[in-house]
C-alpha cells in the first residue's frame, strides 16, 4: 500500500510538473536524435562548439519548416473544402440516398414511406448544414487549435534551445564524469549509461523507420493521386512514433480523401498500400533493427501511450514509448526489479531476457564506457 501511495504521488507530481517535465523532455529527445549528426561533425574535426551550434540550427530550422508548411496546407484545405471537397460530399450523399432507398424498396417496404424516413436523416438542408458547421469548426477552428498547440508546445523554444545545447554540448562528456563519480568511491552509473545509449539506438532506429515510412505514405498518395501527398507523407512520419495507434489514425484521412475524391476500389488500394507498408516496416523492419532487446508487449505499448498521454497530452503520446523503454531498460538493469521488464517483454522474447540476464550477471563489472 505504501508503494502505490508513493506511485500515485509520483504521477501526480509528473502531471503537475508537465510545464517543466515537457521543455525537458522534448530537448531530450531531438538531442538524441540529433547527437549522431554532432558526432560525425566532432569526427571531421570540427570545433565542439560549433559543432552543437550548427547541429541545433538544423533541427529547429527543420522544426520552422513543418510549422510553415502546416499553416500553407490548412490554408489550401480551407479554400478546396467550400469549392470542391463540400460538392463532392453532396453528391457522395445523393447516392448513398438512392442506394438506401432502393434497398429499403426490395426489402418489401413502401417507396414512399421509405423516402419519408431516409430523407429525415439525410435531408439536403440537415446535411448541408452538418457540412457547413464542419467547415466552420473543424477546418478552421481545429487546425487553429492543432497549430495554437504546435506553436504552445515550442512557445518555450528558448528553453528547449538551450537544454538542448548543453544536453548536446555535454554528451560525450557525461560517460567519464560519471567514472570520476564512481572513483570517488560514488555509486555507480554503469546501468544509467547503458540505459540512455540504449534509449538513443530506439529513438534513432525508430525516426529512420518513420522517415521510410512518411516516405513510403507520400509516394503512395503521389501515385494514387490524393491530394496533399507531403501532408499525409509527415502525418505518417509523425505518427509512426505512436505505435499500433498512429499508423491507423495516419491512414484514415488518405482514405477517406480518396473514396471522396475517386472511387471505393482507389480507397482499398490506398488503405491496403498502408497496411502493407506497417506490416513491411513496423512488423518487419523495426523489430529486426531493434532486436530482441527492445521488444514489449503490444499491450504494454497501447497502455503507455493511453497513460503518458493522459499525464502529458500529445506530446506523452509521442513520447509514451520511449519513456516505455526507458522504464523497461531501467529495470531491466535492476536486480530487485528485473522481473518487472521480462513481465512487459514480448512472450517470444521472455526467453531471449533470460539469456540476456545470466550473461550481464557473469560478465564483469569494469569501468564506465564512454
Amino acid at each position: 500500500m505504501i508503494t502505490l501511495a508513493c506511485l500515485v504521488v509520483v504521477v501526480a507530481g509528473l502531471k503537475l510538473a508537465s510545464s517543466l517535465c515537457i521543455p525537458i523532455l522534448l530537448a531530450f529527445f531531438i538531442a538524441t536524435v540529433s547527437f549522431p549528426v554532432t558526432r560525425w561533425l566532432r569526427e571531421r574535426g570540427v570545433p565542439r562548439f560549433f559543432a552543437v551550434l550548427v547541429t541545433v540550427m538544423v533541427d529547429f530550422v527543420l522544426i520552422g519548416g513543418v510549422i510553415v508548411f502546416l499553416v500553407m496546407t490548412v490554408g489550401q484545405l480551407r479554400s478546396r473544402w467550400q469549392g470542391e471537397y463540400l460538392p463532392m460530399i453532396e453528391k457522395k450523399i445523393g447516392q448513398g440516398r438512392e442506394i438506401a432507398l432502393d434497398y429499403m424498396v426490395k426489402m418489401g417496404n413502401d417507396p414512399k414511406e421509405s423516402e419519408r424516413q431516409i430523407n429525415e436523416v439525410l435531408s439536403d438542408e440537415s446535411m448541408r448544414n452538418a457540412l457547413q458547421g464542419v467547415e466552420a469548426q473543424s477546418w478552421w477552428d481545429v487546425s487553429k487549435s492543432v497549430l495554437d498547440f504546435v506553436l504552445g508546445v515550442f512557445g518555450t523554444t528558448f528553453i528547449v534551445v538551450l537544454l538542448t545545447i548543453f544536453m548536446l554540448n555535454e554528451a560525450r562528456m557525461f560517460g567519464r564524469r560519471m567514472n570520476s563519480v564512481f572513483a570517488a568511491r560514488g555509486p555507480n552509473f554503469h546501468r544509467v549509461l547503458t540505459a540512455c545509449k540504449d534509449i538513443q539506438k530506439y529513438l534513432g532506429i525508430k525516426t529512420v523507420v518513420s522517415g521510410l515510412t512518411g516516405l513510403c505514405a507520400y509516394a503512395l498518395c503521389f501515385i494514387m493521386q490524393v491530394d496533399f501527398p507531403e501532408l499525409w507523407g509527415l502525418l505518417a512520419f509523425a505518427l509512426n512514433y505512436i505505435p499500433a495507434i498512429g499508423s491507423v489514425v495516419a491512414g484514415l484521412p488518405p482514405v477517406l480523401l480518396a473514396l471522396l475524391m475517386r472511387d471505393v476500389q482507389t480507397a482499398l488500394i490506398v488503405a491496403g498500400g498502408y497496411l502493407a507498408i506497417n506490416a513491411s516496416l513496423g512488423n518487419f523492419l523495426e523489430p529486426m533493427l531493434l532486436g530482441r532487446r527492445f521488444g514489449i508487449s503490444t499491450l504494454v505499448v497501447v497502455f503507455s501511450v493511453l497513460f503518458w498521454g493522459w499525464v502529458w497530452g500529445p506530446v506523452g503520446m509521442f513520447l509514451g514509448v520511449p519513456l516505455t523503454m526507458l522504464l523497461k531498460v531501467g529495470l531491466d538493469n535492476s536486480t530487485d526489479f528485473r522481473w518487472l521488464a521480462v513481465a512487459i517483454t514480448k512472450e517470444e522474447n521472455s526467453t531471449a531476457a533470460e539469456e540476456i540476464i545470466i550473461k550481464e550477471a557473469a560478465e564483469p563489472k569494469g569501468e564506465v564506457s564512454t
